[in-house]
């Protein structure tokens, strides 16, 4: 790497750095304290953060606060497609227009681990397609490409005019929905990211810049109803990464949606899922310079002597089986001693489809991403207070999914598949606890209904065909004819569009048939602000109810 040292520039704070290419991916950092990291953003809506109000970033805890000017942070940016906002320069990191942009929380994210100066590049705008606005050979359209090429190289000619050290580390991409629609778009989606990459690393001169594509989400409207051209654009995006050492695929389907429209589903992720969006992409690049946080709380020993009876009970399902709306900050009073680790209780845990993984077996505690919980805990307080011991709890969810993605056939898009995961893990839980010389009943899986499932007409038809499908296999494949099914479910949608199907009785149906599928359906839930998706103490009433039905 050659080094170019520069004289020290004040532009709203004194930085000095200096300049060279990105280096190749790497297991350590090595740029120098005072070096500006410069980041690309670019992208379509998701990347705009359309739907995202400034004004709700403090509602959600782990993020208060996240709305106000980052002065250590140079922005500089052009978003908007008819009608764009532009920074005319670098400018201190801060909202634009009213919306939350995955820019704020991933420069917070950066700033202690790296203990260096950010700046961000940002060029966005909804509606546009890589096959054409974002096309380097033959824009069209809103000729996204040559107005984001230019104002990456204005940009950062003002930092060479002014002496300011710095090194391009990374290029965030969050685009490919309305490529969807467009069938020679679709089809060669993979083609043309390659070459938009190849034409990047050209045009600036960095052949070893590194790319961060972000994963369309597939917890949105979109990633239900246009399951297969959601998928035809992953296999494109996958195809790149797999093939380019530089790049890496970004997880996006486990972040907040917006909940919005007539039965809650949503195109944007919203305000929730803008700010945990760019936490996702501060975290990939924090991986790639051996940067990121580990924690480990694995157990020494587990809890129970060796030889003890141990009840396992496998958690399942969707949003709120995860917690998408339930934060740690919020366990006051008699909640508060939620936060603190059970060590009764053995949990072993596989989240957000893969995203978080527990180091074998912990004491149970919360475990959610983002500062979040699941019901779990309050569940577990209950049975610890009705002295149902020994147990351990697993925990295998993801919110991104929908039931049949739970089902043993799943569907075409074969890298959204659960069920032979989900089968695996409780198979490696109970062979690990057998492994401590105790023996394991296999007590139950609790697995909470698809929240997204009864927001649309034909997945909210099928819902109960698909649950009764799984129950039946997992019994086969676990070997338990008998195996005991907690199901619960909220109250489900209520729309005009959806009220003609009567998914609750459809799963009463499945579960009065079956002496060993339990039914706990829940109303009694306290007020909440939306549909679909439960706050805190939702999930607290959520955890507490389904221990009742196991007592």
């Amino acid at each position: 790497m050659i080094y170019r040292r520069r004289q020290v520039f004040t532009l709203g704070i004194m930085i000095a750095l200096s300049v060279g290419v990105i280096s190749r991916c790497r297991a350590v950092d090595n740029i120098q304290s005072d070096v500006v990291r410069v980041f690309i953003f670019a992208g379509q809506s998701n990347m705009v953060g359309s739907d995202s109000k400034v004004k709700d970033i403090d509602r959600f805890p782990p993020f208060r606060g996240y709305g106000e000017p980052q002065a250590r942070v140079r922005f500089s940016y052009c978003i908007g497609r008819e009608n764009k906002f532009r920074s005319e320069g670098w400018v201190p990191l801060q909202p634009v227009n009213g919306v939350v942009g995955p820019e704020l929380s991933f420069a917070r994210t950066l700033s202690e681990p790296t203990n260096s100066p950010i700046a961000i590049i940002k060029c966005a705008a909804g509606g546009t397609h890589l096959g054409g606005d974002w096309n380097p050979d033959d824009p069209e359209g809103f000729k996204m490409y040559p107005l984001a090429l230019q104002l990456v190289r204005d940009s950062l000619k003002r930092f060479d005019d002014a002496g300011i050290n710095y090194r391009v580390e990374g290029f965030m991409w969050h685009q490919g929905e309305n490529d969807m629609f467009n069938e020679t778009y679709m089809g060669e989606y993979g083609k043309n990211l390659k070459r938009f990459i190849e034409c990047w690393r050209r045009d600036l001169q960095l052949p070893e810049l590194k790319f961060y594509i972000g994963e369309l989400c597939t917890k949105t409207i979109w990633g239900m109803d246009l399951r297969p051209r959601m998928y035809a654009i992953s296999l494109g995006q996958r195809e790149v990464t797999q093939q380019d050492r530089l790049a890496e695929y970004v997880p996006t389907s486990h972040v907040g949606v917006e909940i919005g429209s007539g039965v809650g589903l949503h195109y944007h992720y919203g305000t929730l899922g803008q700010l945990e969006h760019g936490v996702n992409y501060a975290k990939a690049y924090l991986r790639s310079i051996g940067k990121e946080k580990e924690e480990s709380a694995k157990l020494s020993n587990l809890p129970d002597p060796t030889g003890s009876n141990v009840n396992l009970f496998v958690f399942a399902g969707h949003r709120n089986s995860e917690g998408e709306r339930s934060f740690i900050q919020e366990l006051v009073g008699p909640d508060a001693g939620l936060l603190e680790p059970m060590p009764r209780v053995a949990y072993k845990y596989n989240l957000a489809g893969g995203q978080k993984v527990s180091d074998g077996w912990e004491a149970l505690r919360p475990t959610g991403l983002y500062d979040t919980f699941g019901p779990e805990l309050s569940f577990a307080r209950e049975l610890i207070e009705t002295g149902t011991e020994p147990f351990a709890i697993g925990k295998f969810t993801h919110s991104g999914s929908q039931i049949i993605d739970w089902t043993p056939d799943g569907s075409m898009a074969k890298t959204r598949n659960l069920y032979r995961k989900f089968i695996s893990f409780i198979n490696e839980c109970v062979r690990e606890l057998e492994a401590e010389g105790n023996v394991v009943e296999l007590a139950g899986i609790v697995y909470h209904l698809g929240e997204n499932d009864m927001s649309m007409p034909p997945y909210r038809r099928d819902a109960a065909t698909w649950l009764e499908d799984m129950i039946a296999q997992s019994r086969i494949d676990l070997a338990d004819a008998k195996l005991p099914w907690f199901v619960s479910q909220q109250p489900p949608t209520k729309h005009e569009r959806v009220d003609a199907i009567d998914v609750v009785a459809a799963v009463a149906k499945v579960c009065s048939a079956d002496p060993n599928a339990h039914l706990n359906y829940i109303d009694q839930f306290p007020d909440q602000e939306k549909q679909l998706v439960l706050d805190t103490q939702g999930i607290i009433v959520l955890g507490a109810k389904i221990a009742e039905k196991i007592e």
